[in-house]
């Protein structure tokens, strides 16, 4: 089984699982930085919330960089429960 396959999802009933909690957590961190940017967007109209506006929008860019984390994660989880012998095979190549 090779990385980042478009039909990994559909392999069996235990691939579709990891890709629903993949997903879950994916949209999760997603929704978390939208939401850190939207309010420290709003922070930083006031003076007085101008740091904990930084670091609301330190925090989503953390979580942005997380979800590209969260994709190769996923895939490596693939790679874990995977046939073995077909991986052997993909690593000569």
């Amino acid at each position: 089984m090779k990385i980042f396959q478009h039909d990994a999802p559909n392999r069996s009933r235990q691939h579709t699982q990891i890709y629903a909690v993949y997903e879950l957590a994916y949209s999760l961190v997603d929704l978390g930085a939208a939401l850190l940017f939207i309010i420290g967007s709003v922070m930083f109209f006031y003076h007085s919330w101008l740091i904990p506006g930084t670091w609301c929008f330190l925090i989503g860019s953390v979580l942005f960089a997380v979800k590209p984390s969260l994709r190769f994660a996923r895939e490596v989880h693939y790679l874990v429960v995977g046939d073995r012998d077909d991986l052997a095979d993909n690593t000569s190549d």
